[in-house]
């Protein structure tokens, strides 16, 4: 049976290098997706600081959520610090439940796309609210439950579903700004929406093998 993740931690925080590396090759992918479609070229930067500040951090988790909910809530932290370095020049302030990823600064590529119906997805997803972005992403690309959502997000469980359905229809409005009406990949998008949801986290996944 594999060992706990938190019991890896901990090790990792003793000074057992080798367990910062079983951490590493454990979630590696999940928190290159994340980034990736994201935060572009910084997204290797980010993974360092996520696991660092999970070492430095893990004295105030409280310990009633899984390891991924703290995971990525420490990367959702370090996202947030991310955007805040690159528009420290702008005089504004970021905010993710009202901003997407393109407007703080990010120019998250899709072509790697192998249909339209994914590029047309992927950009989408980008330009929607990046706390609504990051909800999608969690549930369709990690397959997280709604507690586990509801712990990154900071926010009731209850109130999941609810961000889950805006999040949809948020990227639907956006789909359906930049295609006409009469589009057949529009509607072949949106009414298969799980699909090409799985369909893009693939190619998110496979960005880093094709150096992208």
């Amino acid at each position: 049976m594999a060992e706990d993740d938190f019991a890896v931690l901990e090790r990792w925080r003793g000074g057992d290098r080798q367990a910062g590396g079983v951490l590493l090759e454990r979630h590696f992918d999940s928190l290159y997706r994340f980034f990736r479609n994201k935060a572009g070229a910084d997204c290797d930067d980010l993974i360092q600081r996520t696991f660092l500040a999970c070492v430095e951090s893990r004295d105030r988790f409280r310990g009633d959520a899984s390891f991924r909910s703290y995971l990525f809530t420490v990367a959702r932290n370090e996202l947030y610090r991310h955007y805040q370095r690159s528009n420290r020049g702008r005089q504004m302030e970021v905010d993710m439940s009202t901003m997407s990823a393109i407007q703080l600064g990010s120019s998250p590529s899709s072509k790697a796309a192998r249909r339209e119906e994914e590029q047309i997805l992927l950009e989408a997803l980008a330009r929607i609210p990046v706390d609504l972005q990051i909800t999608l992403e969690l549930h369709y690309w990690e397959g997280m439950s709604t507690p586990e959502i509801g712990a990154v997000l900071g926010i009731p469980t209850g109130t999941v579903k609810s961000r889950l359905r805006r999040a949809r229809e948020a990227v639907e409005a956006v789909m359906k700004e930049s295609q006409p009406p009469e589009s057949a990949v529009l509607a072949e998008t949106i009414d298969r929406f799980e699909h090409w949801a799985v369909a893009v986290r693939d190619i998110v996944s496979k960005r880093y093998e094709n150096g992208d």
